[in-house]
């Protein structure tokens, strides 16, 4: 059978189950599915279908091994293609699966702690459709932290832009629930391409957290940064001070924004501050920005004075990113990057409800951040980083000039 027609049955398999809300369709769905794209996988793996005459061939198709996989619809009966000549597994099986299996231990770990209520039940129930044994919650807890632990303890290299942020989670933490930091930093390396550079669960966005956070990243190879982009936290800028302090900064213009305006002495008022504010955030340049500033400082200076005040003080904390390629400001003047990955974390980990301890928190919070570290990875390119050089090499002429 061809590949063609290999993906016509899947088509048509998938019509007929789909058509139907009967759990009993969609368990032979999956199973016909992911052995299809299993069978692809390795043909793709190989660089041949099977008996196909090539001089790419990698290896040869070695028969299946059956596999039993526990999921949402019951029990899978799937087949492993085998290969010979060259190692292979297939990687759909884990695609998607790690953050179920975290998501399934992390509400597992609260039924067993004695933290559970109906709503954990049910959704233990549902979520995982069996039983989870004290064993099976041992064994799984192990091959995540190991996989996981790989991840966030990775060597890194060179990122050009590096993006920080904080998201909170409710953690049981000796006794009590408490709101416990989630930091997160991405960057975009020198490819242009964006990664998740490490995570971690802290007790608040203290200094020394924040530094501990950054100490980590440098210590696993992080250098070549060129700016580093985040809200404006007190204890995040004195750790950036102490472990990052020649690398410029690059306040986020969306949270300055928003700041600016609580100093509308009326609420008519917001509107035209938020509207001052992006005609300098969007200023073509410095000697543009700097202008726009003085005319805002004169627009203002009567009827707003606290506002000229805080704007006076701040906004060049603001505008660093003017000093970079005009095609990559719009990606890193601001932490927005961060915020839509801060709200796939809630989304993903609101299921849980309450966290038994920081490890449950971080293993969930890993597997989803490894699922988009793979995604951006993989998908389009996030930024021309020749931009960067030919304006890093045409700053540098003028200079000399």
């Amino acid at each position: 059978m061809t590949l063609d027609q290999e993906k016509s049955n899947i088509l048509m398999t998938v019509i007929e189950a789909l058509s139907s809300s009967d759990r009993d369709h969609m368990k032979p769905l999956l199973e016909t599915v992911l052995n299809a794209i299993m069978k692809l996988e390795r043909d793709q793996a190989l660089q041949a279908t099977p008996y196909e005459r090539s001089d790419e061939r990698l290896g040869y198709a070695n028969g299946f091994k059956d596999k039993n996989l526990n999921s949402r619809m019951g029990k899978l009966e799937l087949k492993i293609p085998q290969t010979r000549g060259m190692a292979f597994y297939p990687n759909c099986l884990e695609k998607g699966l790690r953050s179920e299996r975290a998501l399934k231990l992390a509400v597992a770990e609260m039924y067993l702690k004695g933290v559970s209520t109906r709503r954990v039940e049910k959704i233990t129930e549902k979520l995982c459709g069996l039983e989870i044994s004290s064993t099976q919650v041992s064994r799984m807890t192990q091959e995540l932290d190991e996989e996981f632990e790989k991840f966030r303890n990775r060597s890194l290299g060179r990122f050009k832009y590096v993006i920080l942020d904080a998201t909170y989670l409710k953690v049981r933490h000796n006794g009590t629930v408490r709101n416990q930091a989630v930091l997160i930093a991405y960057g975009v390396n020198t490819c242009g391409r964006r990664e998740v550079l490490g995570v971690s669960i802290s007790l608040s966005e203290a200094e020394v957290h924040w530094r501990t956070f950054l100490e980590s990243m440098v210590k696993r190879g992080l250098s070549g940064v060129k700016l580093i982009t985040s809200d404006d936290h007190m204890g995040l800028k004195a750790a950036l001070q102490s472990v990052l302090p020649s690398v410029p900064w690059q306040r986020c213009q969306f949270h300055m924004s928003q700041n600016a305006q609580h100093y509308a002495p009326k609420k008519h008022m917001r509107e035209e501050i938020a509207f001052a504010m992006r005609n300098i955030f969007n200023s073509p340049s410095v000697e543009t920005a700097e202008a726009m500033v003085k005319h805002t400082v004169e627009q203002f200076e009567k009827s707003a004075p606290e506002f000229v005040k805080w704007l006076e003080g701040n906004i060049s904390e603001g505008l660093t990113c003017l000093s970079f390629p005009q095609k990559h400001r719009k990606k890193i003047r601001t932490s927005n990057g961060m915020e839509r990955v801060n709200r796939e974390v809630k989304r993903r980990t609101r299921v849980a409800v309450l966290f038994p301890n920081d490890a449950s928190a971080l293993r969930l919070v890993t597997a989803v951040l490894v699922e988009i570290h793979e995604e951006w990875i993989t998908g389009r390119q996030y930024l021309d980083m020749e931009e960067l050089s030919s304006f890093t090499t045409a700053q540098s002429k003028r200079l000399a000039i």
